[in-house]
Protein backbone atom coordinates (compact mmCIF):
# COMPACT_ATOMS: atom_id res chain seq x y z
CA UNK A 1 0.00 0.00 0.00
CA UNK A 2 2.73 2.30 0.74
CA UNK A 3 4.51 1.43 -2.19
CA UNK A 4 1.58 2.40 -4.31
CA UNK A 5 1.04 5.63 -2.67
CA UNK A 6 4.70 6.87 -2.98
CA UNK A 7 4.25 6.04 -7.01
CA UNK A 8 0.98 8.13 -7.10
CA UNK A 9 2.70 10.36 -5.55
CA UNK A 10 5.85 10.31 -7.88
CA UNK A 11 3.25 10.59 -10.97
CA UNK A 12 1.33 13.20 -9.70
CA UNK A 13 5.05 15.28 -8.81
CA UNK A 14 6.24 14.98 -12.20
CA UNK A 15 2.79 15.67 -14.24
CA UNK A 16 2.97 19.12 -12.07
CA UNK A 17 6.92 19.37 -13.17
CA UNK A 18 5.64 18.87 -17.55
CA UNK A 19 2.59 21.05 -16.90
CA UNK A 20 4.70 23.97 -15.41
CA UNK A 21 8.13 23.31 -18.27
CA UNK A 22 4.52 23.52 -20.57
CA UNK A 23 3.65 26.27 -19.29
CA UNK A 24 5.97 28.71 -19.21
CA UNK A 25 8.01 27.78 -22.18
CA UNK A 26 11.25 27.21 -20.55
CA UNK A 27 13.47 24.25 -21.20
CA UNK A 28 16.38 22.50 -18.91
CA UNK A 29 19.93 24.14 -20.50
CA UNK A 30 21.83 22.23 -18.38
CA UNK A 31 20.33 18.52 -17.51
CA UNK A 32 22.13 18.33 -13.94
CA UNK A 33 24.27 15.60 -14.86
CA UNK A 34 26.58 17.00 -17.84
CA UNK A 35 28.49 19.73 -19.11
CA UNK A 36 29.45 17.75 -21.77
CA UNK A 37 29.98 20.22 -25.31
CA UNK A 38 30.13 23.19 -23.30
CA UNK A 39 33.30 25.44 -23.70
CA UNK A 40 35.34 27.11 -20.87
CA UNK A 41 36.72 30.24 -21.82
CA UNK A 42 39.41 32.95 -20.72
CA UNK A 43 41.25 31.55 -17.39
CA UNK A 44 41.40 28.17 -16.15
CA UNK A 45 39.05 28.09 -12.93
CA UNK A 46 37.68 24.60 -12.33
CA UNK A 47 34.13 23.86 -13.55
CA UNK A 48 32.68 20.32 -12.32
CA UNK A 49 29.27 19.03 -12.03
CA UNK A 50 28.41 18.65 -7.94
CA UNK A 51 25.02 17.57 -6.82
CA UNK A 52 22.77 18.74 -10.03
CA UNK A 53 24.27 21.96 -9.76
CA UNK A 54 27.31 23.19 -11.94
CA UNK A 55 30.28 24.16 -9.51
CA UNK A 56 32.68 26.62 -10.13
CA UNK A 57 36.02 27.22 -8.45
CA UNK A 58 38.53 29.86 -8.17
CA UNK A 59 42.55 28.79 -9.13
CA UNK A 60 45.00 31.39 -8.46
CA UNK A 61 46.97 33.71 -11.16
CA UNK A 62 44.45 33.35 -13.70
CA UNK A 63 42.42 35.90 -15.86
CA UNK A 64 38.17 35.53 -15.62
CA UNK A 65 37.09 32.33 -17.20
CA UNK A 66 33.65 31.64 -18.67
CA UNK A 67 31.82 28.52 -19.35
CA UNK A 68 29.17 28.49 -22.23
CA UNK A 69 27.04 26.08 -23.62
CA UNK A 70 27.78 25.68 -27.36
CA UNK A 71 24.85 27.34 -29.07
CA UNK A 72 24.67 31.11 -29.08
CA UNK A 73 21.00 32.76 -28.18
CA UNK A 74 19.15 36.17 -29.49
CA UNK A 75 15.85 36.86 -27.95
CA UNK A 76 15.22 34.89 -25.25
CA UNK A 77 14.25 34.20 -21.57
CA UNK A 78 16.93 32.74 -19.16
CA UNK A 79 15.89 31.75 -15.30
CA UNK A 80 18.87 30.15 -12.94
CA UNK A 81 19.45 29.77 -9.18
CA UNK A 82 22.77 30.73 -8.31
CA UNK A 83 24.81 30.55 -4.69
CA UNK A 84 27.98 32.43 -4.63
CA UNK A 85 31.06 32.73 -2.00
CA UNK A 86 30.47 36.44 -0.89
CA UNK A 87 34.31 36.69 -1.09
CA UNK A 88 33.91 35.39 -4.89
CA UNK A 89 32.81 37.94 -7.49
CA UNK A 90 30.53 35.98 -10.33
CA UNK A 91 28.10 36.56 -13.44
CA UNK A 92 26.12 35.56 -16.45
CA UNK A 93 27.16 36.68 -19.63
CA UNK A 94 24.20 37.23 -22.55
CA UNK A 95 25.06 37.79 -26.01
CA UNK A 96 28.76 37.69 -25.35
CA UNK A 97 31.30 37.23 -28.06
CA UNK A 98 35.07 35.86 -27.58
CA UNK A 99 37.93 38.09 -29.76
CA UNK A 100 39.62 37.02 -32.39
CA UNK A 101 42.92 37.87 -33.64
CA UNK A 102 42.74 41.44 -34.38
CA UNK A 103 39.59 42.21 -33.49
CA UNK A 104 38.69 45.86 -32.00
CA UNK A 105 35.80 46.70 -29.81
CA UNK A 106 34.32 50.02 -28.74
CA UNK A 107 35.36 50.43 -25.21
CA UNK A 108 34.88 53.56 -22.57
CA UNK A 109 38.28 54.58 -23.43
CA UNK A 110 37.89 54.33 -26.85
CA UNK A 111 38.49 51.74 -29.25
CA UNK A 112 40.82 48.85 -28.46
CA UNK A 113 42.10 45.16 -29.41
CA UNK A 114 41.52 42.70 -26.74
CA UNK A 115 43.81 39.34 -26.63
CA UNK A 116 42.86 36.65 -28.08
CA UNK A 117 40.22 34.31 -26.28
CA UNK A 118 38.90 37.57 -24.05
CA UNK A 119 35.21 37.60 -23.56
CA UNK A 120 33.32 40.50 -24.13
CA UNK A 121 29.73 41.67 -23.93
CA UNK A 122 26.60 41.89 -21.17
CA UNK A 123 27.78 40.60 -17.69
CA UNK A 124 24.56 40.27 -15.63
CA UNK A 125 26.31 40.85 -12.23
CA UNK A 126 26.40 38.34 -9.57
CA UNK A 127 27.96 40.04 -6.50
CA UNK A 128 27.81 39.83 -2.02
CA UNK A 129 24.60 41.47 -1.24
CA UNK A 130 26.34 44.97 0.50
CA UNK A 131 27.44 45.61 -2.95
CA UNK A 132 24.07 46.11 -4.39
CA UNK A 133 24.95 45.18 -8.12
CA UNK A 134 23.61 42.01 -8.42
CA UNK A 135 21.57 42.07 -11.80
CA UNK A 136 23.13 45.20 -13.00
CA UNK A 137 24.62 44.52 -16.51
CA UNK A 138 28.25 45.26 -16.51
CA UNK A 139 30.09 45.34 -20.12
CA UNK A 140 32.63 43.06 -19.09
CA UNK A 141 35.58 43.22 -21.47
CA UNK A 142 35.05 46.85 -22.89
CA UNK A 143 34.69 47.97 -19.23
CA UNK A 144 32.26 50.06 -17.15
CA UNK A 145 28.70 49.63 -16.57
CA UNK A 146 25.30 50.29 -18.72
CA UNK A 147 23.13 49.54 -15.99
CA UNK A 148 24.76 50.03 -12.51
CA UNK A 149 23.87 49.79 -8.92
CA UNK A 150 23.10 53.60 -8.82
CA UNK A 151 20.79 53.05 -11.56
CA UNK A 152 18.80 50.27 -9.99
CA UNK A 153 16.28 51.28 -6.93
CA UNK A 154 16.86 50.64 -3.87
CA UNK A 155 14.81 47.51 -3.31
CA UNK A 156 16.54 45.95 -6.08
CA UNK A 157 20.18 46.85 -4.80
CA UNK A 158 18.97 44.57 -1.83
CA UNK A 159 17.18 41.49 -3.37
CA UNK A 160 20.08 39.35 -3.42
CA UNK A 161 20.77 37.25 -0.71
CA UNK A 162 24.34 35.99 0.63
CA UNK A 163 25.25 32.64 1.59
CA UNK A 164 21.70 31.61 -0.22
CA UNK A 165 20.37 30.03 -3.33
CA UNK A 166 18.84 33.42 -5.59
CA UNK A 167 16.70 32.61 -8.19
CA UNK A 168 17.61 35.39 -11.57
CA UNK A 169 15.73 35.77 -14.71
CA UNK A 170 17.28 37.86 -17.58
CA UNK A 171 15.12 38.75 -20.88
CA UNK A 172 16.47 39.94 -23.93
CA UNK A 173 14.21 41.12 -26.53
CA UNK A 174 15.40 43.27 -29.82
CA UNK A 175 17.53 46.01 -27.59
CA UNK A 176 16.06 45.78 -24.44
CA UNK A 177 17.35 43.85 -21.56
CA UNK A 178 15.63 43.10 -18.51
CA UNK A 179 16.61 41.27 -15.01
CA UNK A 180 14.99 40.61 -11.87
CA UNK A 181 17.14 39.03 -8.45
CA UNK A 182 14.27 36.56 -6.40
CA UNK A 183 11.58 38.35 -8.08
CA UNK A 184 12.89 42.27 -7.83
CA UNK A 185 13.02 44.20 -11.10
CA UNK A 186 16.52 45.30 -11.40
CA UNK A 187 17.96 46.41 -14.72
CA UNK A 188 16.00 47.58 -17.39
CA UNK A 189 18.07 48.95 -20.59
CA UNK A 190 18.69 49.26 -24.27
CA UNK A 191 21.61 49.17 -26.28
CA UNK A 192 22.07 48.14 -29.50
CA UNK A 193 25.49 46.45 -29.98
CA UNK A 194 24.60 43.04 -29.58
CA UNK A 195 21.57 41.26 -31.01
CA UNK A 196 22.97 37.70 -30.40
CA UNK A 197 25.97 35.68 -29.01
CA UNK A 198 27.33 33.36 -25.88
CA UNK A 199 25.84 32.90 -22.88
CA UNK A 200 28.76 32.06 -19.87
CA UNK A 201 28.80 31.43 -16.56
CA UNK A 202 31.68 33.27 -14.59
CA UNK A 203 34.21 32.67 -11.95
CA UNK A 204 35.93 35.91 -11.40
CA UNK A 205 39.69 36.38 -11.15
CA UNK A 206 40.80 35.93 -7.62
CA UNK A 207 44.80 36.77 -7.98
CA UNK A 208 46.93 35.34 -5.69
CA UNK A 209 44.41 33.23 -3.61
CA UNK A 210 45.13 29.63 -3.32
CA UNK A 211 42.12 28.86 -1.16
CA UNK A 212 39.19 28.28 -3.78
CA UNK A 213 36.29 30.16 -4.07
CA UNK A 214 32.74 28.85 -5.35
CA UNK A 215 30.24 29.35 -6.92
CA UNK A 216 27.13 27.52 -7.85
CA UNK A 217 24.32 27.10 -10.26
CA UNK A 218 20.86 25.00 -11.21
CA UNK A 219 18.05 24.76 -12.48
CA UNK A 220 19.61 26.63 -15.26
CA UNK A 221 16.43 26.73 -18.17
CA UNK A 222 16.25 28.76 -21.27
CA UNK A 223 12.90 29.95 -23.37
CA UNK A 224 14.12 31.06 -26.90
CA UNK A 225 11.86 33.91 -27.93
CA UNK A 226 10.44 35.28 -31.91
CA UNK A 227 12.25 37.90 -32.98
Amino acid sequence: MKRTTLWVAAVVLLAGAVATAAEDGLVPLFDGKSIDGWKQVGGKAKYEVQDGCIVGSSVPNTQNSFLCPPKTYGDFVLEFEVKCDPALNSGAQIRSHVAKKGETVKRNQGDRSLPVGRMYGYQCEIAKGAGGASGCIYDEGRGGWIFGPKDASEKARKAFKDNAWNHYKIECKGNRIRTWVNGVAVADMTDDREADGLIGFQVHGVGKKTEPLVVRWRNIRIKELAK
